[in-house]
């Protein structure tokens, strides 16, 4: 196998055609100075960009395709909290070395999950230095109906997707080098997160207010009750926990990580009382579970309510600038 020992030849090698538009807004993408887009008529463009670290947010060592899975996932889970279709994205890698191994495992994945995903790279950078990966992507809303986080009102019920605290869990066993049965799956929704683009889409006509789950339950949840001045009444017997955590930690450990692991990529949405009916009916042949966990209230703060006690909570959860991770 030739190795490409420059920028033009691993731009060429590995990144030259990964993905395709399928919103088809794309007139010029990898090899020229810029990409050429020409936005849909009536559509809003939103933005966003991730940066993954080896070492901080993938263990040294890790396969390409395990860290493009995440890369890529991860990114996307921030269009659909605004309820975006995605089009294009926009990737520098900072590289060690050229390796060659590493990098053709990388950019397979990437174009496989591209595809799946309808996205395509129009341009990036590459450049040396420790493993660092930064993505930009890109979508289209219908004008004014992004789902913000601000929108929130007193009496709406608060939703999650999925199940919660697995990608913390897969985490431990990475950072003990734990074996077992559950260790499969745990991993793989720690590298392998799934954007939930489908399910923003059913939920959109409904949702008050949404984010993804990336630093916490309730860490996510916080910013949408400062962004909407309001508070929230949770259950935390209605979390939803995957069997196969539950079964490995138990209901205790289970409920934290569910509570503050983060990186699970699901959404945590809110939709007002009256329109839950029509939620359930537009999700009842969706594949993807959505979960209520709880109540927007008038008060601020998050409130556990549990066997008749209630109890305020600390919107705790990942922090990279906290000398212990959380906030």
């Amino acid at each position: 196998m030739t190795v490409a020992t420059d920028e033009f030849g691993l731009i060429r090698d590995y990144f030259s055609d990964i993905g395709s538009d399928s919103t088809g807004s794309v007139r010029l993408s990898v090899g020229d100075d810029c990409a050429v887009i020409a936005p849909p008529s009536n559509r809003d463009m939103v933005v966003s960009i991730d940066t993954m670290v080896e070492g901080t947010h993938f263990p040294v060592g890790t396969p390409g395709d395990r860290v493009a899975s995440r890369l890529l996932g991860a990114a996307l889970s921030d269009l659909a909290a605004m309820a975006a279709t995605p089009a294009f994205f926009t990737l520098a890698v900072t590289l060690p070395d050229t390796n060659a191994i590493w990098l053709r495992a990388f950019s397979t994945r990437l174009a496989e999950l591209a595809r799946l995903y309808g996205v395509q790279l129009v341009g990036g950078d590459t450049t040396r230095g420790p493993l660092t990966l930064s993505i930009q992507v890109h979508g289209w809303t219908v004008p004014d109906k992004a789902l913000l986080r601000s929108g929130a009102r007193p009496g709406d019920r608060i939703f999650v997707t999925g199940t919660l605290g697995d990608s913390r869990g897969g985490l431990e066993t990475l950072l003990k080098d734990i074996h077992g049965e559950q260790v499969p799956f745990l991993q793989h929704r720690f590298f392998c997160p799934e954007p939930r683009l489908d399910t923003a889409l059913l939920i959109a006509p409904f949702a008050t207010a949404a984010i993804d789950i990336s630093d916490g339950l309730l860490a996510d949840l916080n910013h949408i009750l400062d962004a909407s001045q309001v508070g929230a009444m949770l259950n935390p017997d209605e979390l939803p926990v995957s069997d196969e955590l539950y079964h490995w930690v138990g209901e205790e450990q289970s409920r934290q990580w569910a509570l503050t692991g983060g990186e699970d990529f699901e959404l945590c949405f809110t939709v007002p009382a009256l329109l839950e009916p029509k939620l359930a009916w537009a999700l009842r042949d969706h594949s993807v579970a959505v979960t209520c966990i709880g109540q927007i209230s008038a008060t601020p703060g998050i409130f556990l309510a549990e066997d008749g006690q209630i109890w305020p909570v600390a919107p705790q959860g990942y922090n990279h600038f906290s000398d212990k991770g959380s906030a």
